[in-house]
């Protein structure tokens, strides 16, 4: 086997791993090593952060959601943080502090981003639990009475849950599951049995207020809170049954400009946390960080190099690399096409996906550029439908 097709195979592999192979591999670990979380129905104090920038559209149902949630009154203060709003955002938290004492405003004058905001605000709240949301996630009424129960067991430092995404189509709301979203969650599921997940949802996690620790402002906050807590030797994990809700304006650009954000300061919160890497210290997580986070941000280089080395054995005459050159070719042009984003056939829903999958990696290989060219993201407005 020549370099060239050492390259071909071993890219090829690197691409199957980072989506299918470690999922794979986690499954077999936890069949060997399952560390299961103790569970109780607990209700610890608990402060719910709604981050907010001109969300006028939306705020109103959120505001009401947080007060229908099923937990003890006297144990639950909903912190309302918004971020420099110049729409109606202020009004309407103004309004609802002065009639619920449970409501928290807490008004910044200027835009300085929402990691910033959550420095500021979060060391003053009094809940022993300190729950991370977002304007236009919805929660069912036992979602935090669910959430919690893993705080029981005294080595947990957070618990995330799950995004559901829906989509309105001609007045008919669907679910609007990935096939990317779905891997994900299996994955953290995998990742809580042996030990912690990487990350969590930022519409949808809770910490022990104490592990929390000041950022800086471009931290991408529901990924370095979580490192934050597993270096301080805590474990996090995902809570199957919590699940919050959220529409999605199924916007391309507006996605592929979230997805380059995230890249970005992902890879400057690696940088940062580096140290989780050492296997010698970390071993179980260094190795899901390496497999779950670089292997997967570092597809689009696995991507090119298939093609070229692909271009180079099909050049030699080898007849299988012609055919797997060809192969390639297809995928692209089916990817590409302006077909890939129309349609409910099973057909059009696979073309959606090599289209999602295109699409995605081309943001992660454009947010390692804005990376290393020294672009950093405090702030940006939000998509909303």
């Amino acid at each position: 086997m020549t370099t060239i097709e050492i390259i071909f195979w071993f890219s090829l592999f690197a691409v199957f791993y980072a989506y299918l192979g470690y999922p794979a591999l986690l499954w077999l670990l936890a069949l060997i090593k399952n560390d299961p979380v103790k569970k109780d129905n607990i209700t610890p104090s608990v402060s719910l952060v709604i981050s907010v920038y001109n969300e006028e559209k939306v705020l109103f149902r959120k505001i009401e959601n947080a007060l229908k949630l099923d937990y003890p009154k006297d144990f639950l203060e909903i912190a309302i943080i918004s971020d420099g709003s110049t729409d109606g955002t202020n009004s309407i938290i103004q309004e609802y502090a002065e009639r619920e004492n449970k409501i928290i405003p807490c008004i910044v004058p200027t835009n300085k981003g929402k990691t910033s905001c959550l420095n500021d605000f979060v060391p003053k709240l009094r809940g022993e639990i300190v729950f991370f949301s977002d304007a236009n996630s919805f929660y069912d009424k036992d979602l935090i009475l669910k959430t919690v129960r893993s705080f029981a067991d005294e080595r947990v430092g957070f618990v995330t849950g799950s995004t559901k995404y829906f989509t309105s189509f001609k007045d008919k709301v669907t679910e609007a599951t990935t096939l990317y979203s779905s891997l994900e969650r299996l994955t953290k599921t995998l990742e809580s049995k042996i030990g912690s997940c990487v990350g969590a949802d930022g519409a949808i996690f809770a910490i022990r207020k104490a592990l929390f620790s000041p950022m800086n402002p471009y931290d991408i906050n529901d990924l370095v809170i979580p490192l934050m807590i597993v270096k301080k030797g805590c474990r996090g994990v995902l809570e199957e049954l919590a699940f919050c809700k959220e529409e999605t304006a199924e916007e391309i650009k507006s996605e592929f400009q979230r997805q380059v954000r995230i890249t970005n300061r992902t890879l400057r919160a690696l940088v940062n946390y580096k140290s989780l890497l050492n296997p010698f210290h970390y071993t179980l997580f260094s190795f899901e960080i390496f497999s779950h986070k670089l292997m997967k941000f570092m597809t689009p280089f696995w991507m090119i190099l298939i093609l070229i080395t692909n271009v180079l054995l099909a050049w030699e005459g080898t007849l299988f690399y012609v055919g797997t050159l060809i192969i390639q070719l297809l995928f692209y042009t089916v990817a590409l096409s302006r077909g890939a984003r129309k349609g409910r056939t099973t057909v059009a829903r696979f073309i959606g996906i090599f289209h999602a999958f295109v699409l995605v990696n081309a943001a992660y290989a454009l947010g390692w550029f804005k990376y290393f060219t020294g672009k950093k993201y405090t702030t940006w407005p939000p998509v909303r439908k």
